[in-house]
């Protein structure tokens, strides 16, 4: 593991009421049925998380870090592994919010592919006034050297066996919405013409963030469970326009939620516990 710098980031924010209501029209849900002393969904704590990186210090890719400096590796791309969040309580909406984050740790490695690390960043979001944090998220990514001719996944599909299930197809509207209320400026996300030419991608990939917000709306909404504790973790990528299929399964009191592409191959394992 490399020694980073535990430069620690700490903001304090407001769980603005406009904010809120703009993720719910987002959502094609009824802005106004969020006001003020509500409390904050599970999963739409996203744009707490934003970061305010200058834009002269964005990476190559875009990408700001949602505010914690990460260290210069020389890998140019950068990719969403996973993340781990658990839910002590509920955030409140107009109320103070404080966000501390800072890179955990730095794992670099090697592989038959070239160099590679591992950075995971961890947050924490509490009340005014309350120093044990209602949420805690640990974010998982891959550094990554230049693209390099793409092979086609020879991945397998894999069979839908969830007793609940629902499809969705995120347009260029959605994706644009989703990073601007996160402050997310990655490339791959906002500009077609990078995500083909540079990274080599087919088309503009779905937020990892976005795709978790869909699994947590979708046992919110669909299933009527808000969650405790979520463990996702990204195998491919999804793309804009593209179907993805959510399905669910109960298995020892644990939620298992996959996330599959067009080609009905897992591109997200999830596990979720409720209260």
């Amino acid at each position: 593991m490399t020694n980073v710098a535990q430069e620690r980031v700490v903001r304090t924010d407001i769980c603005a009421t406009g904010a809120v209501r703009r993720i719910a029209a987002m959502l094609d849900l009824d802005p106004d049925c969020f006001d003020e002393g509500d409390l904050l969904p599970r999963g739409w704590h996203f744009f707490l998380l934003a970061g305010d990186t200058r834009r002269s210090l964005l990476r190559t890719d875009g990408f700001p870090g949602f505010g914690v400096p990460i260290p210069d590796l020389g890998l140019p791309r950068l990719m969403l592994a996973g993340r781990r969040v658990q839910f002590n309580g509920d955030l409140v909406i107009g109320r103070e919010v404080h966000r501390r984050s800072h890179v955990a740790k730095v794992t670099p490695k090697k592989t038959p592919s070239g160099n590679i690390a591992i950075v995971s960043i961890h947050h924490e979001l509490s009340l005014a006034n309350d120093a044990a944090p209602v949420i805690t998220e640990e974010q998982n990514y891959i550094l990554l050297g230049p693209a390099k001719n793409r092979q086609a996944t020879d991945k397998k599909s894999d069979t839908d066996e969830g007793s609940a299930k629902k499809v969705i197809v995120p347009d260029e509207t959605l994706l644009f919405q989703y990073s601007a209320l996160g402050f997310n400026s990655h490339k791959i996300h906002v500009d077609r013409t990078y995500a083909r030419d540079v990274e080599g991608l087919p088309d503009l990939v779905v937020n990892g963030g976005l795709a978790t917000l869909l699994i947590t709306e979708f046992m919110r909404v669909d299933l009527g469970l808000p969650p405790k504790t979520m463990t996702l973790k990204h195998t491919a990528p999804l793309y804009c326009s593209r179907p993805i299929s959510l399905s669910a399964q109960l298995d020892a009191g644990l939620w298992k939620i996959k996330a599959r592409d067009e080609r009905m191959i897992v591109a997200i394992d999830a596990e979720l516990t409720t209260q």
